[in-house]
């Protein structure tokens, strides 16, 4: 592991601060960092609040989107909720599909096959809609690479408004209207809203026009902050806002389907954390394992009964993709190994049975083993599919655009993509792909790195800082959870490796000559045991967290790493 420890801040800034907020100046410090500087912006920082939200006519095309959905509704249109299948896509589905049916009966929603059409807008969802009378495609987390699909579903007399926040290409299309803070030539002041996040001011902008309050669009923020989590992006800005209050509709008043798939994993208070390892997981198995549609309908139902139906049905497609996942995961490492390629920069498996509904979580777990570019492709129809991810600091997506003489489409994010070639470039995309990330890639990242906020004593861990850090929440990238460094540490005798497999370390820490002591749990440090077994000072580096033993609840440090002194 690589640590790095992040600038310290302005002195007189942490100091302004501890002294206008009457907080230590741990806290102050941790606040400067992430570029607070003054009381009112601290404020801010710790209660976001909805009036600070963009006027959503600042989007590019807004204006045009707005007019068309009135003309739409106003002449009675049937009109089609287009999403792609992951969480992001049936969340934004759910979130446009249900406010509209609220006041509008001709609304249908529409998520491709994932085997049958593959990802985004599909020629089958625009013969569909010409099919039904459909005039008008909302096209959610997709679409902005649709060129041609959009020029057809013109001749086709359907027209699209596209609600879209992946990167475009060089050509815009020629839909009616194109939202994508994205777009070079977009001055929304906010660019790293989610899909769902760009439908939602969709919404934000038709309630203006209607001068509905906002508080109508309230219940619908859960939507949008499971779709920031499971998304990735990042939490500040406008994301942090909507995070923060759609966490508080999930917790005050959940939806029916929420509401069953937390009372099926026995789960009250939810974090963002809980979003992305147990909501989010969820709803992406319908898509990966059976139809998309099958979360739209868990999001969408009211009645609480037939939502516990179907949250059970999703928990099957969940385990199910669990075996999935596993048993393609120690194939792909086989693989890897019998190919002797542990030594390349980048990670390309294919196997053509491999499930395509599990390929991006495989990729996912490939680059925590290897930690480096990582390509999962199986066979779809006639061609092959794969999912991409990359490591910390490195571009992913340009990385495929340098290969793009050898695919057929793609299209993704910095650190997450997909794409689709003929079979035949297979072997030349992996040469290439190698060759690209080899001359572009810093190689220092593909050392794991653990960033370090700030080194602090044990004596400065309390009940209220642990209290006020909490408040720092909810955390993604842009604000990650604080992790800390603390030097002079040795266990008091208590070291063990636990776990069934004995693979994680249990210890307790006290530093230099004080009394005081930490329990602290390291997932994966079972090997460092030895390390503390002969009383040898250490540092490590640590995440705050609460645990609850017998009843009793006690602050234990999280360990990323420790390191010999």
């Amino acid at each position: 592991m690589r640590w790095t420890l992040k600038p310290k801040p302005n002195p007189e800034t942490a100091s302004h601060l501890a002294e206008v907020l009457g907080v230590e100046k741990p806290i102050a410090s941790l606040l400067a960092q992430r570029g607070i500087s003054t009381f009112e912006e601290a404020k801010k920082f710790f209660r976001p609040s909805l009036k600070d939200l963009h006027d959503p006519f600042l989007m590019k095309d807004m204006d045009l989107a707005i007019d068309r959905l009135e003309k739409a509704i106003s002449e009675g249109e049937n009109i089609m909720v287009y999403g792609d299948y992951d969480v992001d896509g049936t969340t934004s589905v759910a979130l446009v599909y249900s406010y509209l049916k609220s006041f509008y009966p001709n609304v249908a929603s529409y998520i491709p096959d994932r085997y049958d059409e593959g990802y985004g807008v599909s020629y089958k969802g625009i013969d569909f809609a010409s099919d039904n009378d459909i005039t008008l495609i909302i096209a959610l987390d997709c679409g902005i690479k649709a060129i041609e699909k959009v020029d057809y579903a013109k001749e086709k007399g359907v027209d699209f408004i596209i609600c879209d926040h992946h990167r475009p290409g060089a050509e815009i299309p020629k839909a009616v209207a194109v939202l994508d803070p994205k777009r070079e030539d977009c001055g929304y002041p906010y660019k790293e809203l989610c899909g769902c996040g760009v439908g939602f001011k969709l919404l934000q902008a038709y309630a203006e026009r209607k001068q509905e309050k906002f508080e109508t669009l309230l219940p619908y923020l859960d939507l949008v902050a499971t779709a920031i989590a499971a998304d990735i992006v990042p939490i500040t800005g406008e994301n942090r806002i909507l995070a923060y209050h759609g966490l508080r509709v999930i917790n005050a008043a959940p939806r029916a389907g929420f509401k069953a798939i937390l009372e099926q994993v026995k789960k009250q208070t939810i974090t963002i954390t809980d979003v992305v390892f147990i909501i989010a997981p969820r709803i992406n198995a319908a898509g990966r394992m059976k139809h998309g549609l099958h979360a739209v309908n868990l999001l969408t139902e009211e009645n609480e009964e037939r939502a516990k139906i179907a949250a059970s049905e999703i928990e099957v497609y969940n385990s199910d993709r669990r075996d999935a996942d596993k048993a393609i995961t120690l194939e792909a490492l086989n693989q890897i190994e019998e190919l002797n390629e542990q030594e390349r920069l980048t990670t390309v498996v294919y196997q053509e049975n491999w499930h395509k509904g599990v390929i991006g979580i495989v990729a996912s777990r490939l680059t925590e083993t290897y930690y480096r570019p990582t390509l999962v492709f199986t066979r779809s129809g006639e061609k092959l599919a794969a999912s991409a991810r990359s490591v910390k600091g490195f571009d992913v997506y340009d990385a495929l655009e340098g290969c793009s003489e050898y695919i057929e489409q793609f299209g993704g994010h910095k650190y997450a993509a997909g794409l689709t070639l003929l079979e035949v470039q297979y072997e030349n995309f992996k040469r290439k792909f190698e060759e690209v990330v080899a001359s572009t890639i810093d190689k220092h990242l593909l050392t794991p790195e653990i960033s370090i906020d700030a080194e602090i004593d044990l004596k400065e861990i309390t009940p209220k800082f642990y209290r006020i850090l909490q408040q720092f929440a909810p955390f993604g990238p842009g604000n990650m959870s604080p992790v800390f460094m603390a030097k002079g540490l040795r266990d008091t005798g208590y070291a063990k490796c636990v776990g069934a497999d004995q693979t994680h370390l249990k210890c307790r820490f006290q530093q230099k000559n004080s009394k005081l002591s930490f329990g602290a749990i390291g997932f994966g440090l079972g090997e460092k045991c030895d390390q503390l077994s002969n009383g040898q000072p250490v540092r490590a580096a640590f995440a705050i967290e609460e645990n609850e033993f017998n009843g009793n609840i006690s602050l234990q440090l999280k360990l990323k790493d420790i390191e010999v002194e």
